[in-house]
């Protein structure tokens, strides 16, 4: 089936690139009969948490005066919800993220929200994808 086959293209790419990493497998051994739609939720929740924080962060770098703690608790969110769901180039970016807050640097800051946001969209991109090839492989093989 050309869905199934896509499927699995995509999340060997996404794996072989670094955009996701083995906790990813993780939480899809979690997903059974009895939560046939976990990893979708986990993921669908990733993307609009994701969304939201740079939205946050975006504004917060905006601003005159920084509050870099403001901005590293958002980064350190973004970066536990990236750990959580196996977004490895997205938590790695938060890592760098994370060094520029520390050292109250606006323009390490702005540089790599630009990455972030980057990483971030990519990898929702592909994430939808990813959703829309389980839907119709759902439909092809109902319940």
């Amino acid at each position: 089936m050309a869905a199934a086959n896509q499927l699995s293209a995509l999340l060997n790419n996404m794996y072989a690139t670094g955009l996701l990493d083995e906790q990813f497998q993780q939480l899809q051994m979690l997903q059974d009969a009895s939560a046939p739609d976990f990893v979708s939720e986990v993921v669908t929740l990733f993307c609009q948490d994701g969304e939201r924080i740079i939205g946050e962060l975006a504004k917060l770098l905006e601003k005159p005066s920084v509050d870099f703690d403001r901005v590293d608790a958002f980064v350190h969110q973004l970066k536990g919800s990236s750990a959580s769901v196996g977004a490895q180039k997205v938590k790695n970016t938060c890592i760098h993220f994370r060094e520029f807050c520390q050292s109250r640097s606006k323009d390490g800051c702005l540089k790599t929200l630009d990455s972030v946001r980057t990483e971030f969209y990519d990898l929702r991109g592909k994430f939808q994808t990813m959703l829309q090839l389980e839907r119709q492989i759902q439909g092809f093989y109902p319940k």
